[in-house]
């Protein structure tokens, strides 16, 4: 038996298909559960590209010190100003979920505006799209979107030897789950 359990009705990631539309922006303010912070040696730029590219939002700043950046709830970029940047992005990155419609207009974006920053889509054996960006801080950021699940795939093999089953299977209320 299997610890996992779906609880999806935690998460703004939508339930994923070719007509899946993302969440709204959301500009609440809560505590974050996690973040990332980013040093970057031009602010201007920086913000430039994670909202033109990216499709992050500015959801405060403070001018010349750091902008936060957000995309929907729970993801969550602090950019901070600083003397210098890494000369190359470090094998560790942070990954974004977006759904299926976002990905190409992603790509697109940035790569007019900085050319040769993204790697991708590729699909995954864990049913994904993924396309990873290099930022103008080299960051490495991954954009992950679920792609529509075929029960008869090699992708829900892979997962179902994991232990991970389909959303619909073995459903329940999570009542033993969600404390």
């Amino acid at each position: 038996m299997s610890d996992y359990y779906n609880a999806f009705e935690i998460s703004p990631v939508p339930t994923p298909g070719p007509d899946a539309v993302p969440p709204e922006p959301f500009r609440g303010i809560y505590g974050m559960p996690a973040y990332v912070t980013i040093p970057t040696d031009d602010l201007a730029a920086s913000v430039d590209f994670w909202v033109r590219g990216l499709g992050f939002f500015e959801l405060f700043g403070i001018p010349g010190t750091l902008v936060h950046l957000r995309r929907w709830a729970f993801q969550d970029v602090l950019l901070v100003a600083a003397a210098d940047v890494p000369a190359r992005a470090p094998a560790l990155g942070v990954g974004f979920a977006c759904v299926l419609g976002q990905v190409d207009p992603l790509v697109e974006a940035c790569r007019a505006l900085r050319p040769g920053s993204v790697d991708g889509p590729r699909d995954t054996p864990w049913n994904t799209r993924d396309v990873e960006v290099i930022t103008p801080e080299n960051a490495r950021v991954v954009f992950t979107a679920a792609k529509p699940f075929d029960p008869a795939s090699p992708e829900a093999r892979n997962l179902e030897a994991m232990g991970i089953t389909p959303p619909d299977a073995d459903r329940g209320d999570n009542g033993d789950h969600a404390r």
